[in-house]
């Protein structure tokens, strides 16, 4: 008996939620079928590839990022040439350097950086932030305000802080915003609720449910991108039809596989080829659980996986 495919439709769809100015500009979300499944129904706006850095510069011990950035000698060149060579639909800075128990850097010098990145970059910017609930409130409302006009999307918003961003980042200068949760689709969906009580339309707003690399307790993850995803298109739920953004590299480059010495455990192979492999495999899971959106840090990340999206989808 031959095989007969029934597409699987859904009358429900994820919101869209555009990032960015101009031509450049980018549409997360849109579709109505599961994630990937572009053989039931074509999936609208693709899923994205973003490139992130720090604003303490990029880790140069590794030989490939190292060669990567070769000349860029300041964060604002680094964003250049991550913008112009790596490939990505978009790029992402982490304010790695204003978190108090590290470098403590001012808001006054962190806004003035990013003011001069969004200058020198003509793809979309994300902005995540130091992970201090309190700085990243100031350091937020004051990032909205000096990019108004910029379209920026700004991760995360906390349950502890999303009312100082969500008003200041979207009432006031027309930004976007993340409301980020911990890997639980009622905290979720409670954030969702929360940020839209605020009067913050759906198209202002991306999730970004927390993840984890792959092999470590990943399957957390999986389940709840899956939950989130199944009730907002097959039971249609306002409140968990957001797009999904997922920082990628922040988990894959901290597990141990992506950090112990070769002479530790030679039999692993490269560092850098491992930190790869890692986040290769963690932004591949993630897209198949439903992201809209990955962020990587390595180039040789970025292209794998964009390969990927486009014979996918």
């Amino acid at each position: 008996m031959p095989f007969k495919s029934v597409p699987q439709k859904f009358n429900a769809s994820i919101k869209e939620v555009i990032i960015g100015t101009g031509d450049r500009a980018i549409t997360l979300g849109g579709e109505s079928v599961f994630p990937l499944y572009s053989f039931d129904d074509s999936i609208k706006n693709p899923p994205r590839v973003g490139i992130e850095f720090s604003d303490l510069g990029p880790d140069r011990s590794l030989p490939g990022l190292a060669a990567f950035y070769q000349g860029a000698e300041t964060v604002v060149d680094v964003a250049k040439r991550a913008c112009e060579k790596s490939g990505a639909d978009f790029v992402s800075l982490i304010l790695e350097g204003a978190d108090p128990n590290g470098g403590n850097k001012s808001v006054e010098d962190c806004v003035a950086l990013c003011g001069e990145i969004a200058a020198a970059i003509s793809l979309p910017l994300v902005i995540q932030g130091c992970r201090n609930i309190e700085k990243d409130g100031k350091l937020f409302e004051k990032i909205a305000e000096a990019l108004q006009g910029r379209n920026v999307l700004l991760l995360s918003a906390r349950e502890e802080n999303h009312k100082a961003i969500a008003v200041a980042a979207v009432m006031a200068y027309g930004q976007k915003i993340g409301a980020e949760s911990a890997v639980d689709i009622n905290l979720a969906k409670q954030l969702n609720v929360l940020v839209s009580q605020l009067g913050v339309q759906p198209g202002n707003t991306v999730m970004n449910l927390g993840s984890a690399a792959a092999g470590y307790g990943f399957e957390y993850v999986a389940s709840t991108m899956d939950r989130v995803r199944s009730a907002a298109l097959s039971q249609n739920d306002t409140m968990l039809q957001m797009p999904v953004v997922v920082p990628v590299g922040s988990e894959a480059w901290t597990v141990k596989e992506a950090i112990v010495s070769e002479e530790d455990f030679p039999e692993w192979g490269p560092v850098e080829q491992r930190g790869i492999n890692m986040e290769i495999s963690t932004a591949a899971a993630v897209l198949a659980c439903g992201a809209n959106a990955v962020i990587l840090r390595h180039p040789a990340s970025v292209a794998v996986i964009s390969k990927l999206v486009s014979e996918l989808v």
